[in-house]
């Protein structure tokens, strides 16, 4: 059994982002993400006008009438989310921690697939794959999904990103729409992430906060490493420190943005001080 306050944050969860799904996300999730492919319906007569590469022969040759092909889009999609729980998202400097704000997002992509009769799973990921649920339907599925998100305790504390990507390349067998939610502050997962892509399509969620890139002068810090656990007392008032901090952040940020861009994924950007309802939609708008 969960504790209650657990119990209590799931449905909250649940609640919320199944009012968004029905009042805002579904017609977008729709037009965002088309079918897989076309599929075989029925026969029916040639009307001039036709595209006569849908003609069946064999069809027209036995009737002796001209008959083509009908088609309908196969709607059916694999919807993966792919989430981050290592210890850098247990930080936000706003209303909400970088890991709660992926959770949210996450479920409204989990509602909005079920309620498109889609199939939907989950990966949690730290610097090892720590946890998988195939893609199913329903809503049971949905509410397994929504606990291991919130409850779920990894053993891991970094981040390994490409060897999630070669995971899940190795797993996925048709054609999914891949979400991946992190900070990406991680070194070389660019080659698998266009391996994979060959085949699937993939978002890159980049989850951040404003106090990751400009920190205020506070005195003397203590600050701990969330994945390594490194400890060090810094003057953060000093504009020494100011000047080297920002150099070595924006290296890292430039290093990051560089690797998604040669990745070739799209990117939904969302920070701890935004409204992620506002930039998930802008997402779907774009797409």
């Amino acid at each position: 059994m969960l504790p209650e306050e657990v119990l209590q944050q799931i449905k909250r969860i649940e609640i919320n982002t199944r009012k968004l799904v029905d009042s805002m996300f579904m017609g977008q999730y729709k037009t965002a993400f088309k079918g897989q492919g076309m599929t075989f319906a029925d026969f029916r007569e040639y009307v001039p006008g036709d595209d006569v590469r849908a003609i069946s022969w064999p069809l027209t040759a036995r009737t002796g009438k001209t008959f083509i092909k009908k088609f309908e889009e196969e709607r059916e999609l694999t919807i993966l989310l792919c989430v981050d729980i290592s210890g850098s998202t247990d930080f936000g400097s706003q209303k909400n921690f970088k890991g709660e704000i992926i959770t949210y997002l996450s479920a409204v992509l989990a509602y909005a697939a079920i309620k498109n009769n889609d199939t939907v799973g989950l990966l949690l990921f730290t610097d090892r794959v720590e946890h998988y649920v195939p893609p199913r339907k329903g809503r049971n599925h949905v509410q397994r999904l929504l606990r291991d998100l919130v409850y779920f305790k990894p053993r891991g504390s970094g981040t390994n990103i490409g060897e999630v990507l070669r995971y899940v390349t190795g797993i996925l067998k048709r054609k999914a729409s891949v979400f991946i939610f992190s900070d990406f502050m991680d070194d070389d997962f660019d080659q698998a992430m266009r391996v994979l892509g060959r085949k699937h399509d993939i978002v890159a969620g980049v989850v951040t906060d404003p106090l990751e890139t400009a920190l205020p002068k506070m005195g003397l810090v203590e600050f701990i490493d969330p994945e390594s656990g490194e400890q060090v007392l810094v003057d953060t008032s000093s504009n020494f420190f100011q000047r080297d901090f920002k150099s070595e952040i924006q290296k890292r940020i430039s290093k990051r943005d560089r690797l998604l861009r040669v990745s070739q994924a799209d990117r939904l950007d969302v920070s701890t001080d935004t409204d992620w309802v506002k930039a998930l939609l802008a997402y779907f708008r774009k797409k």
